[in-house]
């Protein structure tokens, strides 16, 4: 007689029925899941509730999936209850098999995420593809952005002083070579005292928040600040001032020193001198400074920089000084006079001795080595005497977003292209949400070597940040144009304001010429034109030539005629400009003497341009530019075309599109060797309406 079988253990049965085997397996699955949400969501500003729900359901389903391995086995049939399987039926080791293959399969991938975790870099890319939410930088423990300050004065008058203290404390901060600070212009969107102060970190891709509040009556100003940790929303350190306004002048540094202390940011002996140093003991001069501050333009207009210069030109007749207030003015005059702007009052001479003084005052002052810099850069051309002055301040700011940008600026016009996309981004990841210093590593660094997708990708992170900025919006038209996807140029178009006068106005000016409304380009840049030749600005000089053209191809020809001649005779009395300035030169002079067959005046002044400007990658490319299209014009196929396959190379140079758009170079298109190069060699020339 047989002795039953004894009936298998608790244990054994779960082995049997794979429930060790499901629970190792949901475990991996459900680490990779947890990693993907909270890794990956964030990227898409999917909120912190739904992320932590979706981690709370992975967890939660844990026993679940223990619980359903026990009672069902899955069989060829689907799911059937364990206790009702044949033996014979039964593929539980089958099963088991597959999941040992799919527990090998997660636990790989596993390993790669922590090595990529390990060795990958935790700055998330400078570059977003279009669509995707701004990236967000990984933050460390001494990293820290300012929010703005709030004002709680009666007077809303006073919102200055808030505004002011606030950007002196970020002064201060950035030249603490172990913090990693935000820039005023990426946290001025957001709230005084806000209540989701971890997403705000997240955005900005630091660990810590600085919030502050200034309540200024008459004479007495009461200063509240804490630094807020953003793990856990706990208070690191806070603290109450109470001054006035004759014994203001050190409080931003004592915020910044106590802020280091409180993130264990130790600062060397240069280091806390330049933070304890006071900027003037005249309260006057200090208002005015801090409300010039507040004040002080952040786009890069205009209206804004001579509001700039006079703001801070009340500063120094209060105290000669103070050495921050001429690096100001220096910076304000330089970008007039580089754009041609002001050319009564931003003279070189003018930017000159504003740079200087603030350099005489404060020779270790990052703020007046970066006017300094500024000055050698936009006035003088000096290039490498620029970047050794961006060099030194850097030394003093090292994590300072705009100098690292003025780096990337000038580098690009020593042809120097690597190191200048490095530092552009550079400035991009540690300021994450500022447009400015964002959008000229696409539109001016990356579009000028031809990496387009590059270019459009970090185009897109700025329009994340601001989806109306005129000048991303025509940054990405140009994008288009340079490919020949006019139609996709104009819908970009559409949503920038029309001004002549503005740098963003390029674009739409090439896109009437692409698309050949010569009398409706006329009409827009006649209106724009002041009539008094004293009174036409750099742009306005470059303006001319086209409406000349644009005059001159819609069969207006002696009023092209009357265009040209303008511009010759304003030129020919402004040397000044033809020298420095960064939009009007020898390159528009050849252009307008081109435009009324002066041959000889057209090629030497074409010919002068590229000399003048051989040691510029930037303007070299352009003046050189403009010498082929003056060969054009003048009906020199041969010497225009030489020029052409270099152009098509160079940073800065010619696209295919561009010469088979351009109507510029209409002379040239029977020529089979022209119309190689711009990739119509079977199409006619493009009629004229």
């Amino acid at each position: 007689m047989s002795t039953p079988s004894a009936k298998p253990s608790f244990f054994a049965e779960l082995q049997r029925r794979n429930v060790y085997r499901v629970g190792a397996m949901y475990a991996v699955a459900g680490w990779l899941l947890v990693q993907v949400v909270t890794q990956v969501f964030p990227i898409f500003d999917v909120s912190a509730l739904v992320q932590r729900i979706i981690v709370l359901a992975i967890v939660a389903g844990f026993p679940v999936a223990l619980v359903l391995s026990w009672i069902y086995e899955l069989t060829p049939q689907g799911l059937v209850r364990t206790d009702e399987v044949v033996p014979d039926a039964s593929i539980t080791r089958h099963t088991g098999q597959q999941l040992n293959r799919a527990i090998i399969g997660f636990l790989l991938l596993a390993v790669l995420m922590l090595l990529a975790r390990q060795f990958w870099p935790h700055t998330a890319p400078v570059a977003a593809e279009a669509g995707s939410a701004a990236p967000v930088v990984a933050a460390n423990d001494k990293s820290i952005a300012v929010l703005p300050f709030a004002n709680l004065s009666r007077d809303p008058d006073n919102a200055f002083f808030a505004d002011g203290m606030q950007d002196e404390i970020l002064t201060k901060l950035f030249k603490i070579g172990a913090l990693r600070v935000i820039s005023r212009t990426s946290t001025a969107r957001y709230a005084s005292s806000p209540e989701n102060v971890g997403e705000i970190a997240r955005q900005l891709g630091v660990a810590n928040i600085l919030e502050g509040s200034v309540q200024k009556a008459g004479n007495s100003v009461h200063i509240n600040v804490q630094l807020i940790s953003a793990a856990g929303d706990t208070h690191l350190w806070a603290e109450s001032y109470n001054r006035t306004l004759d014994d203001m002048f050190g409080v931003e540094g004592e915020v910044a020193q106590a802020v280091a202390e409180a993130l264990n940011a130790r600062l060397s002996g240069a280091e806390q001198q330049a933070v304890a140093a006071r900027p003037t003991s005249d309260p006057v001069a200090y208002e005015l400074y801090l409300r010039a501050r507040a004040a002080s333009a952040t786009t890069y207009s205009f209206s804004g920089a001579l509001q700039d210069v006079d703001a801070f030109r009340e500063v120094v007749k209060h105290d000669p000084g103070f050495a921050q207030a001429w690096a100001q003015i220096a910076l304000s005059m330089s970008v007039l006079y580089f754009d041609g702007l002001d050319q009564q009052r931003s003279t070189a001479a003018a930017v000159r001795e504003a740079a200087e003084t603030a350099l005489r005052l404060a020779p270790q002052s990052a703020e007046a080595l970066f006017a300094h810099a500024y000055y050698l850069y936009r006035v003088e051309h000096d290039y490498a005497g620029a970047l050794e002055d961006f060099r030194l301040a850097l030394e003093k700011q090292p994590k300072d977003p705009l100098i690292l940008q003025g780096m990337f600026l000038v580098e690009r016009r020593l042809g120097r292209w690597d190191d200048a996309i490095e530092h552009g981004r550079a400035a991009a990841a540690l300021d994450p949400r500022d447009v400015s210093t964002i959008s000229p590593l696409g539109c001016e660094g990356l579009n000028y070597l031809r990496r387009f997708d590059e270019a459009r990708a970090v185009l897109n992170q700025a329009r994340q940040v601001n989806p109306d900025e005129p000048n991303v919006l025509a940054c990405l038209a140009q994008l288009e144009q340079v490919q020949n996807r006019l139609d996709a140029a104009d819908a970009l178009l559409a949503r920038v304001p029309v001004d002549p006068h503005e740098v963003e106005s390029l674009p739409r000016i090439h896109q009437y010429m692409y698309r050949r409304r010569f009398k409706d380009l006329s009409e827009l840049l006649r209106q724009s034109l002041p009539s008094d030749d004293q009174a036409l600005s750099g742009p306005d000089l470059q303006n001319l030539i086209y409406l000349g053209y644009a005059q001159k191809w819609s069969g207006q020809a002696p009023t092209a005629r009357a265009t040209f001649e303008r511009a010759v005779r304003v030129l020919a009395a402004s040397p000044d400009a033809m020298e420095h300035t960064e939009i009007v030169g020898y390159a528009t002079l050849g252009l307008a003497y081109a435009g009324l067959g002066e041959r000889d005046q057209a090629l030497a002044a074409a010919a002068q341009g590229v000399e003048h400007n051989r040691t510029d990658a930037i303007k070299g490319a352009f003046s050189e530019i403009a010498q082929a299209q003056v060969q054009a014009q003048l009906g020199n196929t041969d010497a225009a075309i030489a020029l052409l396959p270099h152009l098509l190379e160079v940073p800065a140079g010619l696209n295919p599109a561009l010469l088979a758009l351009d109507p510029v170079w209409d002379p040239l298109r029977a020529d089979p060797r022209f119309r190689k190069l711009s990739g119509n060699a079977d199409s006619p020339a493009p009629a004229r309406p």
